[in-house]
């Protein structure tokens, strides 16, 4: 016969003794703050450099798509996957010095230049303007209209001041990983056309590129989301450059292949 003793006092069950769990040593107010804080600073540089980060505009260059001192959101993940596109709204960096003092302040005193660092400020330092051509573009000003390979652009949405889209005659071909850029409110925007005497020509590079602009957060009365204007999705803007990218190659081929052609026929003939 099986004998089973009888817990004694104190004791538990099964002869386990009952012990009491080890006393929790929870983190004082302020360290707990602290940490939230710093968690929160983490969080917030994180999402400035992958994610989204706050600007706002100083000029009217881009009136009236963006007012002057407007406050906008740019996302950055749109061109993880994809390049920059013609029609896009972009921020992007200045190491041509187009910016003047005054556009390129940045905030003042510790506390905006701290939120500024960690994107929880509108910055200023930066450029934005509307991508027209990207690289292997030809842009061209023909008659106050704007041609991208050939084919012209309906700017009415968006160049309202005033309705002519460019002036005088000129023509550009965008080098590889370059953008050529332009304001919306063409005489009062100095963008890619005036800088085309600087270094670089006026195209800026695609890694100066921040992020796209995709809506107006600031004031409430100007809220709006921004969309790629349907003149960028005409089929004409690839099919010219799908035929210089198709022609090409065509065209080296038969300058070495027909001096070679008359070569060889020559020796036969000899």
């Amino acid at each position: 016969m099986t004998h089973i003793d009888d817990p004694a006092d104190g004791a538990a069950p099964n002869g386990v003794a009952d012990r009491k769990p080890p006393a929790q040593h929870s983190l004082p107010a302020w360290a707990e703050t602290a940490l939230l804080v710093a968690t929160a600073l983490v969080v917030a540089v994180l999402i400035k450099t992958l994610l989204l980060q706050a600007f706002y505009i100083p000029s009217g260059s881009m009136r009236e798509t963006l007012e002057k001192d407007d406050r906008i959101l740019v996302e950055k993940v749109s061109y993880w996957f994809d390049d920059v596109q013609r029609g896009d709204v972009v921020v992007f960096d200045d190491p041509a010095n187009w910016l003047s003092e005054e556009d390129g302040q940045t905030p003042d005193g510790t506390v905006g230049k701290t939120l500024a660092a960690i994107g929880l400020y509108p910055t200023g330092g930066h450029l934005v303007k509307r991508v027209i051509g990207v690289g292997g573009d030809t842009v061209e000003c023909t008659q106050g209209r704007v041609m991208v390979n050939g084919a012209a652009l309906d700017e009415d949405a968006y160049v309202t001041l005033p309705r002519q889209a460019c002036a005088g005659s000129w023509t550009v071909t965008v080098p590889a990983d370059h953008l050529w850029v332009m304001g919306d409110n063409r005489e009062h925007s100095a963008d890619s056309r005036v800088h085309t005497g600087d270094p670089g020509g006026g195209f800026i590079p695609v890694d100066d590129v921040v992020g796209k602009v995709f809506v107006v957060v600031w004031p409430w009365s100007r809220w709006q989301l921004l969309h790629r204007p349907s003149t960028f999705a005409d089929p004409a803007l690839e099919a010219a450059a799908d035929v210089f990218s198709a022609t090409a190659p065509l065209g080296l081929a038969l300058t070495v292949c027909l001096p070679l052609f008359r070569r060889l026929k020559n020796a036969k003939r000899t």
